[in-house]
């Protein structure tokens, strides 16, 4: 069984179902080993992101994820412009619902499987919540996926068609998460947190993964949106894995992006803050990162601090800009990934730096 320690007060559990932060209050880890890598072993599995499944805590030789997955991993990573040969986008969005939070969902579901969980409970501000009710069906758990009342009624759609329970919440995105952890605590289910639950950040550093395997080594920088942090984690978490490895010799600066209408860690880097104080959403078109309080906010400034990285926040106009340019480029991304193109448009960047952008959603999702 694995264990789980408290990020805050240091505090040990044993994992079970039910539990998903510290009596303290804080966001639970793993505790694990410093990993061994096999590369040779990868080739024993699909060209998904099974591919790595022995960097995952699941018991040697199981099995469980065959039944659960939909292929989903190895997006492609392609050359932006001709022009910047050395700028690189992952299109993330090619994944069973269409967004990069398939990676985290097929793992952590596979995991709520292995633990014998006959219904999840998960929040969202959309493709989480997809992913979640999409793999949740695969493994024939009952879900239940609260979702703000104005979410884009594309993303519900998605969700209903899979079979979830949709508990709509006026409020914040703080409100709505609220919502989901008093219903798990009062029905003592599952909570599919990609927030809070430390299995779904084992699901996106194969981010990581795949894009060492398709440079042959690391990039020098990753410009990640961050709302709730999943993805920086989840790609720090995976190039720290490799560097400790020895496969690479750094590990990339991550270069983290936020709407200046709800920018909490923008602020907190710039105060010098070791986490982030909630702040006020202004409105902003990039809903999948109107993040106010994000509860990992200490891991993603240290991630981001860790790797000599920087935090760049974004205009609203800036966001629409880059969704036309990208369009251009053949890439339809839904509003929020468009953040990472406008980022990268600020970023100032060193003559020959590989860069890694990822397209996190298609554009079919958007209101």
């Amino acid at each position: 069984m694995n264990q789980l320690i408290c990020n805050h007060c240091g505090k040990k559990y044993e994992m079970t179902p039910t539990l998903w932060k510290c009596d303290c209050g804080g966001v639970l880890n793993l505790v694990k080993d410093t990993l061994k890598i096999d590369i040779a072993a990868w080739d024993h599995y699909p060209n998904s992101l099974w591919r790595y499944v022995e960097t995952m805590p699941f018991s040697k030789g199981s099995k469980t994820w065959e039944t659960v997955t939909m292929g989903e991993g190895q997006s492609p990573l392609i050359v932006l412009d001709p022009n910047e040969p050395n700028t690189y986008v992952k299109v993330d969005y090619m994944m069973p619902t269409l967004s990069f939070k398939d990676r985290g969902a097929a793992v952590l579901m596979t995991k709520a499987k292995e633990l014998g969980v006959s219904k999840v409970i998960a929040d969202s501000s959309g493709n989480a919540g997809t992913a979640i009710a999409a793999y949740a069906a695969r493994c024939g758990i009952a879900c239940d996926i609260y979702l703000s009342d104005d979410t884009s009624p594309k993303k519900v759609a998605q969700i209903k068609a899979h079979g979830a329970t949709i508990k709509e919440i006026h409020g914040t995105r703080e409100d709505i998460a609220a919502a989901a952890q008093k219903a798990v605590d009062n029905e003592n289910v599952f909570y599919a947190s990609h927030v809070y639950n430390p299995y779904f950040f084992e699901g996106t550093k194969t981010y990581a993964y795949e894009i060492y395997e398709q440079l042959k080594g690391a990039p020098d920088a990753l410009i990640i949106p961050v709302g709730n942090g999943t993805l920086l984690l989840g790609a720090y978490y995976g190039f720290k894995e490799l560097f400790e490895n020895g496969l690479i010799h750094n590990i990339p600066k991550i270069v983290a992006v936020q709407a200046k209408n709800c920018a909490p860690l923008v602020k907190a880097y710039q105060n010098a803050e070791g986490s982030a104080s909630p702040v006020t959403n202004k409105g902003t078109l990039a809903e999948g990162i109107a993040i106010a309080a994000p509860a990992r906010s200490k891991q993603i400034l240290e991630a981001v601090q860790v790797t000599n990285g920087t935090f760049i926040e974004i205009e609203e106009d800036e966001i629409l800009n880059a969704r036309s340019k990208l369009s251009e480029k053949g890439f339809y991304v839904e509003v929020t990934s468009a953040v990472n193109l406008a980022g990268y448009m600020k970023y100032q960047k060193e003559p020959e730096e590989t860069i890694v952008i990822p397209l996190c959603g298609a554009g079919i999702k958007s209101k």
